[in-house]
């Protein structure tokens, strides 16, 4: 039994049309199968008709037994008294002799990992075609060169691609530090006033409780008032502007420390462009960081805070700021976006911050050191939608989002996974079940 399909006899994978995901089987495959009965002068004649043919599967009773490259079958064929021992002789009796180990792969496998996989090859071997298996039996050759040209294809493509991710970093990193230093700035110049308008309340609030007293003592001396004094407190309401003036100036101090706390937060947010490390209490990052996102989280959505006892952690603040930022406000979303009408009638909105000191140990080691490490665990749950599973390897991905256009650009996840890990050696992951809800962590080293 001979085979030759001539129409997918061909040897130029179309490159242009390659990506990062492209396998053997989306490459150009050579099917030229012969039973091994058949005679070895048969196999020259079709490499003759096929000069770019790289070889022929072997099929025993039409099952899969191994292959001949055009390079084994010429050099046995080229032997003194080659011709005289094959040519009129079954291919059983070459592949005897011509017999190699063939690379077998199945259809699905990546174009880079066949491309490694071939070159650890020994150096006689390098230049042997590689066997595709497409089914349980059907079975296709790949020219190694026409491989080793769509790895190298490939490769531009990895390389550009991580140029284009790069500037992308760049270019968020660069917006973020000079957003920070705007943030700053404009923070400074507004603590001002608002430090003098806190100053002057308490002075404020002691030269009320005088005036209360001058007027009370009067009231004492003089307790028959005039008509018009008494048509005045009645106009003003006397009574009630004694009771509520001091409750007006209490109300006026807790505005004002409110709004020093988010402008002291959005400082302390700002410091994206820090060059060394401090230590700082990670508790404060965490509340600086959900005051700034409150108006967000105001209509319903509930806060728990499960905080544990954590020392002061030597990190780059602004940076796991917008960390921090990046993973709440991706709950935030995932919770106001929730169709209500899919939970039941008591369902509350929740994030839940939890914080603790661990022991860094097992398959979750963050540093590559024999002895175990402590370290700090920050827990980010929101019990939103989830997130699907054909999705979860793609969060991390740059650019990947599922937000409408305009709302998400696909760079949060990235750039906090690089904060956490490159930055701070730590490690950050997540676990996510539909209709449950979706768990963050984030592992910082201590040491």
């Amino acid at each position: 039994m001979l085979m030759l399909n001539a129409q997918t006899v061909c040897v130029s994978p179309l490159v242009s049309d390659l990506s990062l995901e492209s396998t053997l089987q989306d490459l150009s495959l050579h099917n030229c199968q012969i039973e091994i009965h058949r005679s070895s002068h048969e196999v020259g004649r079709i490499f003759e008709e096929n000069p770019l043919l790289p070889g022929v599967i072997l099929l025993d009773q039409g099952q899969f037994l191994g292959m001949i490259s055009r390079r084994q079958f010429l050099r046995h064929m080229s032997r003194p008294y080659g011709l005289e021992i094959f040519s009129r002789r079954s291919l059983r009796t070459l592949y005897e002799f011509a017999r190699t180990d063939a690379l077998i792969f199945p259809g699905n496998t990546s174009i880079p990992f066949a491309a490694q996989k071939a070159v650890q090859r020994p150096s006689g071997a390098l230049q042997e075609p590689i066997v595709v298996q497409l089914d349980s039996q059907d079975y296709r050759l790949l020219d190694a060169h026409q491989l080793f040209i769509v790895q190298a294809k490939i490769h531009e493509l990895t390389v550009q691609l991580l140029q284009e991710k790069t500037q992308a970093q760049m270019i968020q990193n660069e917006k973020m530090a000079g957003l920070g230093q705007m943030v700053a700035g404009v923070a400074h110049e507004i603590l001002n006033p608002v430090n003098f308008i806190w100053g002057n309340l308490n002075y404020l609030a002691d030269y009320s409780q005088d005036l209360m007293q001058i007027l009370a003592a009067y009231e004492c001396e003089f307790p028959q008032a005039s008509e018009q004094i008494d048509e005045l407190k009645a106009e003003i309401d006397f009574e009630f502007l004694c009771k509520d003036f001091p409750q007006v100036l209490a109300s006026m101090k807790l505005g004002t420390e409110r709004l020093k706390k988010i402008i002291s937060a959005l400082r302390n947010f700002s410091h994206m462009d820090e060059v060394n490390r401090r230590p700082i209490d990670l508790h404060e990052c965490l509340d600086n960081t959900l005051l700034i996102v409150s108006n967000r989280t105001k209509y319903g959505i509930e806060i728990l805070r499960n905080y544990g006892e954590l020392p002061l952690v030597n990190c780059y603040s602004g940076q796991l700021n917008q960390v921090f930022m990046n993973l709440i406000s991706n709950a935030i979303d995932a919770l106001i976006e929730l169709d209500r009408t899919t939970k039941p009638q008591d369902w509350q909105p929740q994030i839940v911050l939890s914080t603790e000191v661990v022991t860094d140990q097992g398959e979750n080691k963050l540093l590559k050191q024999e002895e175990d490490v402590q370290a700090v665990l920050i827990r980010i749950l929101d019990n939103g939608p989830g997130i699907a599973p054909e999705i979860q390897k793609q969060v991390f991905e740059t650019f990947f989002t599922t937000k409408p256009v305009g709302k998400g650009t696909g760079l949060g996840l990235a750039i906090s996974r690089q904060i956490v890990v490159e930055k701070h050696q730590g490690k950050l992951d997540f676990r996510s079940q539909l209709g449950i809800g979706t768990e963050f962590e984030v592992w910082l080293p201590l040491s």
